[in-house]
């Protein structure tokens, strides 16, 4: 989705229309739509093999009622023009909004300030709408409804409700996050860079369908309100309010009253309060109120650069340096727009500063076009030019390379006799050139900011010169091009660097930090070796245990650790919150009521991750609130400690690690999870797996191998061969899928025991799981495109409300996750997109702490299916008696190939929001047989991107997912035209027609 992109609440669409550009094919001759139809690209072939870059997700930022508009204040206005303009906005947002958002929506639509006196005119335009007052005392906190008796004919124009933070995991991503925010965006906003890569928002707005709060007569004293201030200001990307009594009592020793949660509105002047799941008013995310004012240093520029008046002034330094000597400037690096770009790493001394150069076009790409031209400029074919007479340290000059016959950018750091230290401005590194090579830069080669620039590693913060990190880092990293994970944006950007050329992406960070662990704290392993005190800590459903040996690393762990209990038992801080969680990352989370170390493996969004106890080998999702920063003065120690979870395998067993059934699980959790008195003997250890192949025994006889767990498990009937692989056919019975009635536990009772979850770690990935819409695979339609149309379900089984349409002939925003052809394509509604990221959230945390069950699958039911690292609302298409399902995602619109071990009851909590995933076809093209060279350009054009889409008609059907919209495609992302989609494909289709 972070796996990339962001959340928050509905942001704005991407694809804005003015109302005089609302797309309307019905009824519009050819010759009244040419200005809108798109120039065909002259060379299709071409982009048949080139897919299309998406743009950047940004956000507009939010607006405070109270903000200064100046520039509309007290100025006249036209009242008529401005009430049509509210009848427009009200017509799209019929189920009402806060005031406070609508100068920023009135801007986005009409690209002007909102004037003013109009907002105090509100209140007196009863005919074109109504203001509510909610039960706080805060004047920005009213909401704007259509008035009583008003219908609203005009075509809403397609753009989206109120702006808001990270979190759809699609921004919809599965954790409770705040709704969705585009993928595509016009401007940035003033926004705080989350792990993944997403933006959030500081202030975002409440749910326009949010219950009314109840009212009562409590105030909140000043000192509550500052301590959960504090708490509000680590999640930038919002707090659920049911986490705030733990959280409060872990970090400041008492209890947080009672009243706070029955009465939120009372803490409206300090955050605002969203409400994602409007048939729960129980569930709320609190946003803290970005402060207003000007006052601290520091903004954020159009590229999401972070600036502050340091920074400002070295540019401005550098700039006058080569104004003084060269008359021109140079302009500043911006970081790409991309979460993830590809960057060439030169080095680095230093990990807060390690020297790198970005790759791609605008980048390296214009760097080569420069120095071709500066090649070229410099006539080396023709001849040397004449050397620059007096050179003067700072000046810009053209240099030309000593191994290579090349000309460079290049800054005078030292003159001397007849030689001077340059350094290469594009490259990153420095030399002693003659100055016979050096000559005059041409005032044209100035307007390529300088290529090489610097980042700092995330994580590496306390140890960015220490030498065994330092020559991990040169070994791994230096001279390569690698992935960048910008977490940050700024002068110099926080980052996590991956290296993608291996089967598994290797996190470059994170290894950079094991570079610090002592071996002789590791556990001791030598092969035909027995090891008495073994505890097995976990048994993963794949048949890996992870076990425990004495070792000297172990006692110091648990004497730190002991500590560390002790500190944040004295402590009354929110100073070791985890604000800005990332993949690798080391810090604490309790398992069994005891702080322990973990590492984040995977991020589902900003509030929702997936860690692993680095120490007991268990796995588990929590929510960002549960994990603690590492107290510095212990800090030094836990790194040196290698993680002293083992990775074990039973040795001589037939059936290899992940083969194993439930049942031999079950037993061998059985034999041996309760069991403090283990032993073990090594019988080989594969380093390419990291693993170690052992004899297990449940007592001290390790030298009786008749007495081991292996040859037990071995001589069990536990291990039974499967048939072959076969599709059953078979209709399913009228047994629907189990509804649990439990709720899910509760992230305390989770901290005070012991997680559930024992699967195997999963391989470290770049990003969250779901960071923004699912990317679905388009690539091949083979596994994207329905099959046959299933039987209705049993009637016992409840489903979600069907998907809300509006009527044919309306635009709806959308998101296309899946696109086979333009006669099969599967959209998601936009406006929704956040309450997806919340469900998928709330999936991840109940299913990670709940047992498997035995399940009996059935055909064409209705399940929750973990795919990858993300839980999923699937229909089962198949059952192969191999273990294997074949399930469609009804979020997603894809089709997956899953182990039945995945798949668990759907509850009822569950079921509320519709399906989201609904299948489409393109309106106005002819039906034909599509060529694959067709689908590529379709899917280029259309796949993993926000549209607009115009609905022309809808296909009712008996099922949710077997209905299917007919629709023209608009993307509006372009300022100067609309691009219709099916003028592409019919004028591909037209090209293909005359060529044969």
């Amino acid at each position: 989705m972070r796996d990339g992109q962001s959340e928050g609440k509905t942001g704005a669409h991407p694809n804005k229309m003015s109302n005089q550009n609302t797309p309307n094919r019905k009824g519009n001759p050819p010759a009244e739509k040419s200005d809108k139809r798109m120039t065909l690209p002259s060379r299709f072939q071409k982009e048949v093999h080139a897919h299309l870059s998406r743009n950047s997700q940004q956000t507009s930022p939010p607006v405070n009622l109270n903000e200064n508009l100046s520039s509309g204040k007290g100025k006249p206005y036209n009242p008529q023009q401005v009430q049509g303009q509210i009848l427009e906005i009200l017509g799209k947002y019929s189920n009402g909004f806060w005031v406070s958002k609508l100068p920023q929506i009135y801007r986005e639509l009409y690209k002007q300030d909102m004037p003013t006196e109009a907002l105090k005119d509100l209140d007196t335009w009863t005919h074109i709408c109504t203001v509510e007052k909610t039960c706080s005392s805060n004047p920005s906190e009213l909401l704007l409804y259509p008035a009583k008796k008003q219908t609203t004919t005009s075509s809403p124009p397609p753009t989206l409700t109120p702006n808001s933070t990270f979190a759809p995991v699609l921004t919809s991503n599965t954790t409770p996050d705040k709704p969705v925010q585009s993928p595509v965006q016009q401007r940035p906003p003033s926004i705080h860079l989350t792990r993944s890569g997403s933006r959030s928002p500081q202030n975002p707005p409440s749910s326009s369908s949010s219950p009314s709060p109840p009212s009562s007569p409590a105030s909140l004293s000043p000192d509550l309100k500052l301590k959960l201030e504090e708490l509000l200001v680590k999640y930038s990307n919002g707090l659920w309010a049911h986490a705030l009594p733990k959280l409060f009592q872990d970090t400041y020793k008492f209890q947080l009253p009672g009243h706070v949660l029955e009465n939120l509105h009372l803490l409206s002047d300090i955050c605002t309060i969203d409400y994602p799941m409007p048939d729960n008013p129980k569930r709320a995310i609190l946003y803290r109120r970005s402060s207003s004012g000007g006052g601290g240093g520091g903004g954020e520029d159009e590229n999401c650069n972070r600036t502050n008046s340091a920074s400002e002034k070295e540019l401005r330094l550098r700039q006058e340096l080569g104004r003084r000597l060269s008359n021109h400037a140079v302009p500043s690096l911006q970081i790409p727009k991309e979460e993830y770009p590809s960057v060439l790493v030169v080095e680095a001394t230093n990990t807060n500063g390690v020297i790198l150069r970005y790759i791609g076009e605008g980048y390296s790409q214009a760097q080569e076009s420069m120095e071709d031209e500066m090649r070229e400029f410099y006539g080396l074919d023709q001849g040397s030019p004449t050397p620059l007479s007096s050179p003067s340290s700072g000046q810009l000059v053209a240099v030309r390379a000593e191994e290579e016959e090349e000309i460079l950018r290049a800054q005078v750091c030292e003159v001397m006799a007849d030689k001077a230290k340059v350094h290469y401005v594009d490259h990153g590194f420095s030399e002693v050139i003659s100055k016979t090579k050096m000559f005059e830069l041409h005032e044209k080669f100035f307007q390529l900011p300088f290529q090489a620039t610097k980042c700092k590693l995330a994580g590496l913060e306390p140890f960015c010169q220490e030498p065994a990190v330092l020559k991990k880092f040169e070994t791994m990293a230096s001279g390569r091009i690698l992935l960048a994970e910008i977490l940050e944006r700024g002068q110099t950007p926080l980052v996590v660097l991956y290296d993608t050329s291996q089967d598994d992406d290797v996190n470059i960070n994170a290894a950079c930090m094991k570079a610090l662990q002592d071996k002789t704290l590791a556990s001791p392993l030598q092969v035909n070796s027995a090891y008495m005190n073994v505890t097995v800590r976990s048994v993963c459903s794949d048949g890996t245990i992870y076990c425990q040996l004495p070792s000297r690393g172990l006692a110091k762990l648990n004497v730190i650790l002991e500590n560390i209990e002790t500190y944040f038992h004295l402590q009354v801080t929110s100073e070791f919150l985890v604000s800005r969680p990332f993949c690798g990352k080391g810090c604490l989370a309790r398992y069994k009521g005891k702080w322990s170390r973990v590492e984040i493996t995977n991020l589902h969004g900003s509030r929702v991750l997936d860690i692993l106890f680095i120490d007991v080998g268990v796995q588990a999702s929590v929510e960002v609130f549960e994990l603690r920063e590492i107290p510095p003065q212990f800090l030094y120690d836990l790194m040196a400690i290698p993680p002293q979870a083992v990775k074990c395998c039973l040795a001589d067993l037939a059936v290899s690690v992940g083969s194993w059934s439930p049942d031999a699980v079950q037993w061998l959790r059985e034999k041996v999870l309760n069991t403090t008195d283990c032993s073990m003997k090594v019988a080989k250890v594969d380093e390419t797996k990291r693993c170690i192949y052992v004899h297990l025994f449940t007592d001290k006889n390790f030298n009786d191998p008749a007495r081991s767990l292996n040859n037990q498990m071995a001589q069990s009937d536990l291990f039974k061969q499967q048939p072959d692989v076969f599709l059953t056919s078979h209709r399913p019975a009228k047994v629907s899928t189990a509804t649990l009635s439990s709720k899910a536990p509760s992230p305390s009772e989770y901290t005070n025991g012991s997680p559930t979850s024992t699967s195997v770690p999963a391989k470290p990935h770049l990003r969250r799981a779901l960071s923004g819409p699912r990317t679905g695979g388009g690539g091949n339609m083979s596994t994207n495109c329905p099959p046959e149309t299933p039987a209705a379900p049993s009637s016992s089984l409840q489903l979600p409300p069907l998907l809300e349409l509006p009527p044919a002939g309306n635009n709806i925003d959308v998101y296309v996750s899946v696109a086979c052809h333009p006669g099969h394509f599967v959209l998601q509604p936009w406006r929704d997109m956040y309450k997806l990221v919340v469900l998928m959230g709330e999936m991840i945390l109940y299913y990670s702490k709940t047992e498997q069950k035995p399940l009996n699958i059935e055909k064409n039911h209705i399940y929750a299916a973990k795919v990858e690292n993300s839980w999923h609302r699937v229909l089962v298409k198949g059952v192969l008696t191999n273990g294997l399902v074949s399930v469609y995602e009804l979020d997603y619109g894809k089709h997956e190939l899953i182990s039945c071990t995945q798949l668990r009851p759907l509850i009822k909590e569950f079921r509320q929001l519709p399906f989201q995933g609904i299948t489409a076809q393109l309106a106005g093209l002819k039906q034909r047989q599509w060529s694959e060279e067709a689908s590529i350009v379709f899917r280029n054009h259309v796949e993993k991107k926000p549209l607009v889409a115009q609905l022309e008609a809808v296909q009712e059907a008996t099922n949710p997912w077997d209905r299917k919209l007919m629709v023209f495609l608009v993307d509006t992302s372009q300022e100067e035209r609309d691009i219709w989609v099916h003028d592409i494909m019919t004028e591909f289709a037209d090209e293909l027609t005359k060529e044969l």
